[in-house]
């Protein structure tokens, strides 16, 4: 597959766009009642939220850039860092900027790919993407096709980036259900990727049920087009039809029912990785990657709709989970839905070797009351590295960016935002920061809708930050910022 001619990407620079996205991948607007629409504008009128579109961000929170979107119309999605260079991902492709000069990014390259939702992340000369929609095949001209036909293709796809002006797209590898988000655990010679999919369905002849595990893929640096599936190991096992996670409802009304897993997190330092699995978190033992070992295995069935991602702290003594309640398109950063719906939830870590455990100490969530037209919910986030301290950044969607401490587990407190004012207030439209990452001083963003954003911290409880360089983040593969 890898030598087939429909393996070359659509490379676009400022001319026209060769080939066209795919409609089925572009952002939608759900219109909202009379009532919630005059809510909407009487706090904005009062002052109480920013008017539409309107820049707004806490005294140590400096706006340094935004590139809007040019090429690529769809929803921008996640970011990965190498060296001078940001990777941000889109559902239609992916775009390169040069960040040497923070103020003033430059565009190096946008490659039209679809494929819901693009997410991306980079090792070495290789650049992966998840496709998670069902696509007539695995080029970059793809189109939607039904996932109920045999011959639809989902997965990863993996480019060459040696020259980043010209990626190149090199290897493909089909997974069971598709590939929703990766996480890259990396080693010398190779590189293994977690799969995360879920939503198995009878009637797929490619993800049937039951879909308890994680698909693990080996990429041989040097011959990348050997990338293959090595093992599918199941994270919940269990005697029914559905494995052994949480059943959802009626069981649990309101949870999800655990279908495989939707992000995991790996800190290769400590061999450790942690997953949010729908409607489980899990830990576990990453020593050997081909075979993970499932440490413990938590539940909130008062609180968490959906496990959707995972943070340690550099200490691996603690993770941050986060719920994202209504799927990223509900408005649920409201006073109607509360304080620990749609929150992070912060976990100790307790115990040593096989017997850690994860025991739950508090909720997070920002303390800005967002428009009932603002999709907003907890989402992607990283570690602010600095000693002694437990500090991250973190997206909200339209609730913007949130700076935030949980050095003590029990008593999290924000204590800087970014956000714009909602995009409509007659309807949900799908926008905000998707993900924002603390990357070698700066905080990069990537808004759904407005663009790449850069922002800077001017706080002495986050600057010791300043100092560390790294060369390469993924956040998801959490690098030993101080090693």
């Amino acid at each position: 597959m890898a030598a087939a001619a429909g393996l070359v990407a659509t490379l676009m620079t400022a001319g026209p766009a060769v080939a066209t996205p795919d409609p089925g991948d572009k952002p939608t607007s759900t219109p909202v009642s009379k009532s919630d629409e005059a809510a909407a504008e009487k706090a904005i009128k009062s002052g109480e939220i920013p008017d539409p579109d309107e820049v707004v961000h806490s005294d140590n929170i400096q706006h340094l850039a935004n590139i809007p979107k040019e090429t690529l119309p769809g929803l921008n999605t996640d970011l990965a860092f190498q060296g001078k260079y940001a990777f941000a991902g889109n559902y239609d492709g992916f775009r390169i900027f040069d960040i040497s000069n923070p103020k003033a990014p430059k565009t190096v390259a946008q490659v039209l790919c679809p494929g819901s939702q693009n997410d991306i992340s980079v090792s070495g000369n290789l650049l992966f993407l998840s496709t998670d929609s069902s696509r007539s095949d695995n080029s970059c001209s793809s189109v939607t096709q039904p996932a109920t036909e045999k011959n639809s293709w989902e997965g990863i796809k993996v480019f060459d980036i040696s020259n980043k002006a010209k990626p190149e797209y090199v290897a493909s590898v089909e997974t069971a259900c598709g590939s929703h988000t990766h996480t890259l655990v990396p080693k010398r010679k190779n590189v293994y990727v977690y799969v995360s999919s879920y939503s198995p369905n009878v009637t797929f002849p490619d993800c049937q049920p039951p879909h308890d595990g994680i698909s693990v893929i080996k990429v041989p640096r040097k011959a990348p087009q050997q990338a293959a599936v090595v093992n599918f190991p199941v994270l919940f096992p269990g005697s029914g039809p559905d494995g052994g996670g949480n059943p959802g409802g009626p069981t649990n009304p309101g949870v999800s029912k655990t279908t495989g897993c939707h992000d995991l997190t790996v800190l290769p330092s400590k061999d450790l990785a942690a997953g949010a699995c729908m409607g489980d978190g899990i830990l576990f033992d990453i020593k050997d990657p081909e075979n993970p070992k499932v440490l413990d295995q938590v539940q909130d069935n008062v609180n968490f709709a959906f496990w959707h991602s995972a943070t340690f702290n550099q200490k691996a003594n603690k993770v941050v989970f986060t719920d994202e309640l209504g799927g990223g398109g509900g408005a649920t950063c409201n006073e109607a839905t509360g304080p620990t719906r749609g929150a992070d939830g912060i976990y100790d870590i307790i115990g040593k070797g096989d017997k850690r455990k994860l025991v739950f100490k508090s909720y997070f969530k920002i303390p800005r009351h967002q428009a009932d037209t603002e999709n907003c919910v907890a989402h992607n986030g990283s570690i602010i590295p600095v000693k002694g301290k437990d500090l991250m950044v973190q997206a909200w969607y339209q609730g913007g960016v949130s700076v935030w401490d949980f050095t003590n587990s029990a008593k999290p407190k924000e204590i800087g935002y970014f956000e714009r004012g909602p995009l409509t207030t007659d309807a949900i439209t799908i926008g905000g920061s998707w993900s924002a990452y603390y990357y070698n001083g700066y905080v990069y963003s990537n808004d759904i809708a407005k663009g790449f954003d850069v922002l800077k911290i001017n706080d002495r409880r986050t600057d010791p930050a300043r100092w560390v360089r790294l060369s390469e983040l993924n956040v998801q593969t959490q690098p030993d910022y101080f090693d």
